[in-house]
C-alpha cells in the first residue's frame, strides 16, 4: 500500500473520573503532532498518508488515551484505499 490513503478514526474512551472530551483531545494532540493531513469533523478524525504511517499515529493515539486515564476504549476504523492516491479533498472540496 504504497499509495495515499484515508483513514477516518473514532476514539470513544470511557472513564469513571474524567469526561470523554478531555481524553478525546489527547488523541487529537497526537495526530496534530503528526504531521499528517488531518481534519475533525464531530463523530471521527480523517487522516490522509501513508497506510502504515497512518496505523501507527492510531495506535499512539489510543496509547494516548490510556495514559490521559481511560479506562476503556471502542476504537472505529474506516478506509478509503485505491490503485491511486486518495485526498479528503475529493471528497470535501464542494462542500467547503
Amino acid at each position: 500500500m504504497n499509495k495515499t490513503v484515508n483513514i477516518a478514526l473514532q476514539i470513544l474512551p470511557t472513564s469513571k473520573t474524567i469526561h470523554p472530551y478531555l481524553l478525546v483531545d489527547k488523541a487529537i494532540e497526537v495526530i496534530a503532532a503528526s504531521g499528517l493531513r488531518y481534519k475533525v469533523t464531530p463523530f471521527e478524525t480523517v487522516m490522509e498518508g501513508n497506510y502504515d504511517d497512518i496505523m501507527q499515529v492510531v495506535k499512539l493515539a489510543q496509547e494516548a488515551c490510556y495514559t490521559a486515564g481511560a479506562e476503556n476504549l471502542m476504537t472505529y476504523i474506516k478506509i478509503q484505499s485505491s490503485t491511486s492516491d486518495v485526498s479528503i479533498d475529493d471528497k470535501m472540496e464542494k462542500y467547503e
